[in-house]
């Protein structure tokens, strides 16, 4: 695996990385790795639009009925 070294971080981030690490029973690397991942894993706002615009062609000219009447009469029976 690789490795990452990040220099400079100030001491208030370092410090509220450890309370987190403690309050979820993890290493101070374990903490950062875990923030990092989950970081890299999100979608970027590019990413978002992309599907968003892929959706809303394949839904294109679509009539959708009201739902609220639909869930007005599920809830009266």
């Amino acid at each position: 695996m690789a490795q990452l070294l990040v220099r400079d971080l100030d001491i208030e981030t370092i410090n509220r990385l450890k309370e987190r690490a403690k309050l979820y029973h993890r290493s101070l690397q374990g903490e950062a790795k875990l923030i990092l991942e989950e970081a890299a894993r999100r979608m970027t706002m590019e990413e978002a639009r992309g599907v968003t615009e892929k959706w809303q062609k394949k839904l294109k000219g679509r009539v959708f009925s009201d739902s609220v009447s639909l869930l007005r009469e599920d809830r009266d029976r």
